[in-house]
């Protein structure tokens, strides 16, 4: 393993950013770049501390107040994107981690990879709306992406000396389940924001707290892993483990399954994204096995969490839908963080806005940028009642998107999934497994599976960053 790594953290002030700071300092990396969006008293500790060449704040007047902290100090402070796009460039760092949250993280993890640096990718958006255009830049300029999402850091682990992707029957993602689990649909409409942050398992940012309580998160995380390891949707489940000790497996083609275990800290996937393909003495504590809760797997509840339901449609349908999906869904957090959108709003908001923006298929970076855009317009000028059935949930349900494999089924407050297995299907109910709980293959009713499967897609060559360990 590199000691000497030179890092540019992007999203220095948040949950993530602020533990890469503690596995950066404890590994005894150097700090190439730090930024931040308007948390300028937090940036000025940071700087002080680890000295960074440049410092940037998207927020101008923040800027400017850093500015003035920091006129002491040889530090260099940017601002707004373009800042963001030179700390993701900056000649001296050899890897750049991107802890910011939200489409924002875009474009500088695109800039970087093109200018070939090492990521450690936290942003899980830059995957969900343009994994292709970021796995082709990868490719291009052979720069290594390794996940830090401790989902996603799990799988990778249990693939290392998997030569022949062919090997691999699915890969199993790991819910909590968040801090509703259980609850059912016309409990969740009066859910409060404080109640939606309080995440048993994890301290997160906002945002990913109401994610993960929606079950969101989950949802992107299961697109993110199709354009990270190139798997078909059909080779990927979901399960809930209500402990967070399992991070993720891997199931093999002999039925042995590979599981990454640990203590729920963030700090051991940003370390060992950090310091892979060696490792160090951790800065989390050890999972003590004789002490830990024993190991619970259950069906995610597609019901009462219709947003799973939504990513999935949107992972079939492919395309710019997946940034659809993601721009209608940070606008709808965004205003029930605000009080201005109830709970059951937010599933409610992003369907609206998936039947509303047609998908794009093969979208270039405009076109992704432009349905984010149209997404986002979209949730700010539809105002739900989820109090009743609205119009867009009412009993025709005919022009309604549906999820693959599933059908709409209106309720006052919540959508009811039915699965329509194929050939080899397991035998679905109302609130049991959905496709990617049963076996393959099912069927895609309305929409057809545009995720090309192992059989179509030929394999990378030495200097692609998708594919397996090996040639990351």
């Amino acid at each position: 393993m590199e000691q000497n790594r030179c890092i540019s953290l992007l999203g220095s002030t948040g949950s993530i950013g602020r533990q890469s700071l503690d596995v950066i300092a404890a590994c005894g990396m150097r700090v190439a770049a730090l930024t931040a969006n308007r948390d300028v008293e937090q940036m000025e500790k940071q700087c002080r501390r680890f000295q960074p060449e440049l410092a940037v704040m998207m927020d101008p007047e923040s800027a400017a107040s850093l500015r003035l902290r920091l006129a002491d100090t040889p530090i260099r402070v940017a601002e707004g994107m373009e800042g963001l796009l030179e700390a993701a460039s900056l000649e001296a760092a050899d890897t750049v981690l991107t802890a910011v949250v939200g489409i924002v993280g875009l474009r500088p993890t695109l800039a970087a990879i093109r200018a070939g640096k090492r990521i450690a990718l936290a942003n899980k958006e830059t995957l969900v709306c343009a994994g292709e255009l970021v796995s082709d830049a990868a490719a291009w300029s052979g720069s290594q992406v390794v996940p830090v999402d401790s989902e996603h850091s799990a799988i990778f682990q249990c693939l290392q000396g998997c030569h022949d992707r062919g090997e691999v029957r699915r890969l199993i993602l790991t819910a909590s389940g968040g801090p509703f689990w259980g609850w059912k649909g016309e409990d969740l409409a009066g859910v409060t924001v404080e109640q939606a942050l309080a995440h048993p398992n994890w301290n997160m940012g906002a945002k990913i707290s109401v994610d993960s309580a929606t079950m969101m998160n989950k949802g992107l995380e299961f697109i993110e892993a199709m354009r990270l390891y190139h798997m078909p949707p059909e080779k990927i489940s979901i399960v809930i483990h209500r402990e967070s000790i399992v991070h993720s497996l891997v199931e093999y083609c002999d039925h042995a399954v590979l599981a990454q275990l640990g203590v729920p800290d963030m700090r051991l996937p940003i370390q060992y994204a950090l310091t892979w393909p060696g490792r160090v003495a951790a800065v989390a504590e050890p999972l003590d096995l004789l002490s830990c809760p024993p190991l619970t797997f259950h069906a995610p509840d597609y019901v009462a969490f219709p947003c799973l339901a939504l990513a999935l449609e949107a992972a079939h349908t492919g395309g710019s839908a997946t940034a659809v999906l993601n721009g209608a869904n940070e606008e709808a957090v965004g205003q029930f963080l605000a009080g201005q959108l109830s709970f059951s709003g937010i599933a409610e908001q992003v369907a609206y806005a998936m039947a509303a923006v047609p998908a794009v298929q093969s979208p270039s970076l405009g076109d992704i940028l432009d349905a984010d855009q149209a997404a986002r317009e979209a949730v700010r000028g539809h105002r739900p009642d989820t109090a009743r059935s609205s119009p867009s949930m009412s009993s025709d349900t005919s022009s309604r998107p549906r999820p693959w494999g599933c059908g709409w089924r209106s309720s006052p407050s919540v959508w009811a999934l039915s699965c329509s297995p194929g050939q080899g299907g397991r035998r679905p109910t109302l609130s049991g497994p959905c496709p990617s709980e049963g076996s393959a293959p099912w069927r895609v009713r309305r929409r057809p599976r545009t995720i090309p499967g192992p059989s179509a897609v030929s394999r990378r060559g030495k200097n692609s960053s998708f594919w397996w360990p090996e040639h990351f």
